[in-house]
């Protein structure tokens, strides 16, 4: 496989696999107004995120920034009420920095909802006319990041899906491509493989302090990342759940530990810690998958592989999702919304390297231009909400070493 395709140029270097123009809004006072604005445009790339809070966050900021300026992305305009905390002026000038359009509409300052319509798909349909249609800078697999997450896991999961994205992970990343993995708070009782597969000690001991903290953080909540589906899927506990999604990981070393913005410095297997640090202030690290998917993308993610026993129909902003199913019979009551089928392993009728094969196929196609379902299906969630995180330290990304 040469691995090659066509992708969109960015200031920064980066190669975009999407051209998608952002709405954004940054409080969820002017949510309306730029579903509003989004909607008509929905079908021709154009994607609505936004932040609900009224008081500021610094990760919220962090995260629009990342994600205003994603390779995927190509211009993004901004809508705000005019009297939340969130800096919409910083926001903007990040944006313009990276060199893509952005435009932001003030409602208050507006004349209010039927105006800032009005003028917002003015903006988005002149800026769409302006942008590329079409990727003409060469590119391979070599440049891009995949992130994985599992959701609505079974007693399936951990036998073809997971394991079929792992073996994917080995092969992605020996063509030089960067692979995320996380769900810190669904990997307890397996740092200590992860320890072993760091690249050198000091990540390892980085890698247990972020597993103690989410173990820590679900003891206070008293919950841990257990729904009544994953049990009534066959899986029999936490740690069960934990040793499936832990196979998404691959065999190979972990070369860094990242937290939700931080960008992989070059190819390899990262690991992504999702648990807010400090004291449990904000409820549960994240309260649905596509919180997960965003810091994911957040990150630099081009794509996602979402494996699945139970089902999922969600999709994503900004990055396409591909649907790794690992049931079998769900693929077959889900098939429109599914796009490999790993079940397949269970009855004999593929062998894991086969659907790991297929699954870095379907990434290459889909950076390609090739929709994947959930892209054609028009899913676009996006959901985030407030966190804390301190800066990683020079341990979290030490000097490469090979794989």
């Amino acid at each position: 496989m040469d691995g090659k395709f066509l992708g969109f140029r960015r200031s920064d270097g980066r190669i975009g696999i999407r051209n998608v123009v952002v709405v954004a809004y940054l409080v969820e006072c002017a949510h309306h107004v730029a579903r509003e604005i989004q909607l008509p445009f929905r079908e021709r790339d154009v994607h609505l995120i936004g932040f609900p809070g009224c008081y500021p966050n610094d990760y919220s900021q962090r995260m629009m920034r990342a994600l205003c300026t994603h390779p995927n992305v190509g211009a993004v305009l901004l809508l705000s009420l005019g009297c939340e905390g969130f800096n919409r002026f910083g926001l903007e000038q990040h944006i313009k920095k990276s060199e893509r359009p952005v435009e932001t509409i003030v409602i208050q300052e507006n004349e209010g909802t039927p105006q800032s319509i009005a003028k917002g798909r003015r903006w988005v349909e002149g800026v769409i006319a302006q942008m590329p249609q079409q990727p003409d800078v060469s590119a391979s697999l070599s440049q891009l990041v995949v992130g994985t997450i599992c959701g609505g896991s079974d007693g399936t999961s951990g036998i073809t899906a997971n394991p079929a994205v792992g073996n994917a992970f080995d092969k992605l990343v020996q063509l030089g491509a960067s692979c995320i993995f996380e769900e810190t708070g669904e990997l307890i009782g397996c740092e200590n493989h992860m320890q072993g597969r760091a690249v050198d000690p000091d990540l390892g001991s980085q890698i247990q302090l972020s597993m103690a903290k989410a173990a820590r953080y679900y003891s206070t909540l008293g919950y841990g990342s257990f729904a009544p589906g994953n049990a009534d899927g066959g899986l029999s506990s936490v740690e069960e759940k934990s040793l499936g999604a832990y196979a998404k990981s691959g065999h190979g070393k972990i070369h860094g530990l990242l937290k939700p913005c931080d960008q992989p410095p070059q190819g390899g297997l990262y690991l992504l810690d999702v648990v807010s640090d400090g004291e449990v202030r904000f409820g549960f690290p994240n309260i649905n998958d596509n919180a997960e998917i965003a810091e994911l993308i957040a990150c630099g993610s081009h794509l996602i592989l979402f494996t699945t026993g139970r089902g999922s129909v969600v999709g994503s902003a900004i990055s396409p999702v591909i649907k790794v199913c690992a049931n079998p019979e769900t693929f077959q009551q889900l098939r429109d919304d599914m796009d490999i089928d790993a079940g397949r392993i269970l009855y004999g009728q593929a062998e894991l390297a086969e659907i790991g094969d297929e699954i870095v196929q379907k990434i290459l196609e889909t950076a390609q231009g090739m929709h994947t379902k959930s892209e054609s299906l028009l899913h676009q969630e996006f959901i985030m909400t407030y966190k804390s995180f301190n800066p990683i330290g020079p341990a979290c990304l030490p000097i490469p070493q090979s794989p």
